[in-house]
């Protein structure tokens, strides 16, 4: 199975700062699918670059993309915009429980504008920009994105 992770920052794709939230939900997925192949990139906040790089992963078959960053209020925070321009259908649970379970521990989780949804048979998530807040993210939906594959890839066992 192939997976990506796909940073969006200014700051990061120009080598101004380290990207540490895409390596770290990138570990996340290995260690859920371990036997996957995880494919990365790293982009500046530029929504046709990002819709292109969706669409790149999607033509690739890939399963499972995560953005990292770029889903804030920020003037050049445009992920969801290139997200929403690439997906067919929108899964607003995940990021429902993604700002739910944030909130718990910063009500600022609540700022973020992050989207789910589908492309053919790729499920594309935007996570935030920050590492905890992305591997937070992540772990609110691990279990939730383990079903949704499956089900995306036709299984009719539904819990």
């Amino acid at each position: 199975m192939l997976l990506g992770v796909l940073t969006i920052s200014d700051r990061c794709s120009q080598g101004l700062m380290a990207d540490t939230a895409g390596p770290a939900v990138a570990a996340m997925l290995r260690r859920e699918w371990p036997q996957a192949e995880i494919r990365t990139g790293l982009l500046g906040d530029d929504e046709d670059a990002i819709a292109e790089a969706l669409q790149d992963f999607v033509r690739r078959d890939v399963k499972l993309v995560l953005t990292v960053g770029g889903s804030g209020l920020g003037p050049r925070d445009r992920t969801p915009e290139a997200t929403r321009r690439v997906i067919d259908r929108e899964a607003p649970g995940l990021a429902e429980a993604m700002r739910a379970k944030g909130a718990e521990r910063n009500p600022f989780a609540r700022l973020s504008r992050g989207v789910a949804g589908l492309k053919a048979s790729t499920l594309i998530v935007n996570l935030p920009g920050s590492q905890r807040g992305a591997e937070e993210s992540l772990e609110a939906i691990l279990p939730l994105l383990r079903h949704a594959l499956e089900v995306i890839a036709g299984a009719q066992n539904h819990p």
